[in-house]
């Protein structure tokens, strides 16, 4: 199989805005195969889930920014906090900051495997104990990492408080008051900065592989979630 053939058979893309398979067929095959391969920007490295545009118009850089999510629907913002972490410390970093979100939590898993256009499937699991959850999502650090059609998320509706770790592998905590999360990102040694920029805000790729969605299948079973019970489709 060629190299294109097996780069576009294993890449979702999906998010917005995202890269046309057009974008990619103007490129030489050695420049495409390059960038795909780079993973360190300085000294922050990527995980296998996504990769910044061939333009490099936003370099990944680690940091945290204060930001609002607005629902134009209910006509309400609700404050976030916006983080990227270098690969080697991200899923430390995802679990510590669990914790503020008490004994017993929801899960949300988050796919868009075999989906197109940016849509994806959101499943619910109902109290699970904390340290139960952090034990089975160790079993998965791997594809939770390097998969980007796969994303969690653990709330607590009764603070409420949510910690999303979203198939871009960048964290964002929805809560009244972060000060518990920002003296985590402190112990992880993640600066503050205001005027930081995501990748999320430009062209992107997505990466997936077939065993990640076997492995996302295995997680809902361990965590006993439903098919039948989707939360957003």
């Amino acid at each position: 199989m060629g190299f294109l053939k097996q780069f576009y058979r294993n890449v979702l893309c999906d998010g917005s805005p995202i890269m046309s398979r057009r974008d990619f067929e103007r490129l030489p095959k050695l420049e495409i195969e390059s960038h795909l391969s780079t993973t360190t920007y300085g000294d922050f490295t990527l995980t296998g889930a996504v990769r910044p545009s061939f333009n490099l118009r936003i370099v990944p850089e680690q940091g945290y920014k204060h930001d609002w999510y607005r629902d134009d629907w209910n006509q309400t913002s609700i404050p976030v906090l916006i983080v990227s972490v270098s690969a080697e410390q991200l899923f430390d970093t995802f679990l510590d900051l669990l914790d503020p979100l008490g004994d017993t939590v929801d899960v949300v898993l988050e796919t868009s495997h075999q989906r197109n256009g940016g849509f994806h499937t959101d499943l619910y699991r109902e109290a699970i104990d904390l340290p139960i959850l952090k034990s089975f999502l160790y079993d998965f650090e791997e594809m939770l990492l390097n998969d980007g059609c796969t994303g969690i998320a653990v709330l607590n509706p009764s603070i409420p408080v949510e910690v999303q770790f979203d198939e871009h592998k960048m964290l964002i905590i929805y809560a009244k008051n972060f000060w518990n999360f920002e003296t985590i990102l402190k112990q992880h040694h993640i600066p503050n900065k205001e005027t930081m920029r995501f990748l999320t805000e430009a062209e992107h790729i997505h990466s997936t592989r077939n065993e990640y969605l076997q492995r996302f299948s295995e997680l809902q079973f361990t965590l006993g979630i439903d098919d039948e019970c989707p939360l957003i489709l």
